[in-house]
Order: C-alpha cells, then structure tokens, then sequence
C-alpha cells in the first residue's frame, strides 16, 4: 500500500484543490482578497501544478495491467491531441456560459462566435485528452487517472448545459439554438467564416504549435508519444 502512497496524495490533493474553495465561501472571500484575474490566475497555476503532480505519481505507481498496451492504440492521441489543443486555443475565451467562457450578458445569439462549433471546448478538450490516453495506457494507475478526467469532463458538460438553462431563463432557447455541443457546420456557413475564420485561424495555428511542444515534453520526459 506505501508504494501507492504519493499517487493516491497527488490524486487527493487535486480532486480537494477543486471542492475546497466551493466550500464556507472561501473562493468568493479570495476572489474579494485577490481580485478575480489574480485569484484565477493563481487558481489555474495550482491546478496546473497538482495535474503535472499526479500524472508523475501515476508513472511512479506500481503497475497493474488491466489490457496490455497495443501500437495501434498510440494513434488515438496523435490523432486526437492536435484537435483537443486546437479547440482549447479556439475556443478559451470565446464560448458562453462555460469553463473560461464569457458573461451570459455578453453573449449575442447572432455573433455565437466558436461556440456555434463547441459551446463546451474546453470540456470536449479534456475530453478528448483523457479519452485518447486512457486506451493505450491500460494500467490500474493511468485507467483511474484518465477514466475519472473523462466522466469529470461529460458530466461537466451535461451541469453547465443544465446551468445555463436555469440562469438564462427564457434567453436558453436562443443560447442553445444559436451553439452546439460539437458541430462543423459554421465552417460552411460563408456569414460565420467571415466573422471568425481570421481569428480563428490565428489561435488554431497557437494550438499546433502547443501541441508540438507538448510531443517534445514527452521525449524529454522520455516517454515517446509516436506509434512503433
């Protein structure tokens, strides 16, 4: 059970990192404190540090094979990750009444901007990421590491979505006719692209470019992300 130790820490150091500030009003105290651009900020280092943290201690753990590790399998995240950073640097920012979206005031159901392809992008990234790694690590320590991100990610989704429909009130049905869960179909509407594609393609190329690096973190960690 000790070799199991700092996993089972990392992991409940971050699940608390995320329930704890909800608690006795702590975060709206901080935010008061700090700000909320410096509270934020600060928030997402923690998180940021916590989840380096837990996938270190998940490859520390002992290892439990629950399926065997197939080269096939590595295709999932090459294919899948350069799409889950793309829509994080797309759509950070842009979506409404989601993860990093903007104000419910701010949203004009006429201008949806990316959300009119992902109102959830950053959830669908998460997604996507958890997914794509949890086949080809089939571990005890990296199946429950990248199984709970996965169902954290779809519940979150269904409780913003239910969210939105209780704080908008009679604007949801025009929030949720102008976005969509996931769709490519404002890439074929000439109004959208032109609105957005500029921009768009901007953050998109960041997000390649994210993605590249986040394939030489992995060689340097020295675990090589690429089929054999």
């Amino acid at each position: 059970m000790m070799a199991w130790s700092e996993y089972v820490l990392a992991l409940a150091a971050f699940v608390a990192s995320h329930f704890l500030p909800r608690l006795g009003g702590l975060r709206e105290g901080l935010i008061g404190l700090l700000g909320r651009r410096v509270y934020f900020a600060a928030y997402g280092l923690l998180s940021l540090a916590l989840l380096v943290w837990l996938i270190i201690a998940a490859g520390r753990a002992p290892y439990v094979e629950l399926w065997p590790q197939l080269p096939w399998t590595r295709w999932l995240p090459n294919l899948a990750m350069p799409l889950a950073f793309v829509m994080v640097t797309c759509g950070g920012g842009l979506s409404a009444v989601t993860l990093g979206g903007r104000s419910k005031a701010a949203f004009d159901p006429a201008r949806p901007g990316f959300a009119a392809i992902s109102r959830h992008p950053l959830f669908l990234s998460l997604a996507l990421w958890s997914g794509a790694h949890l086949f080809p690590n089939g571990d005890l320590a990296h199946v429950v590491l990248f199984g709970s991100f996965l169902v954290m990610a779809l519940a979150a989704v269904a409780a913003f979505d239910a969210k939105a429909r209780r704080s908008l009130g009679e604007r949801a049905g025009a929030y949720f006719g102008a976005t969509a869960l996931l769709s490519l179909g404002p890439l074929f509407d000439p109004g959208w692209r032109r609105a957005n594609l500029r921009r768009l393609a901007l953050r998109a190329a960041l997000g390649l470019v994210l993605w590249q690096g986040a394939l030489h973190l992995h060689a340097l960690a020295g675990v090589s992300p690429l089929p054999h």
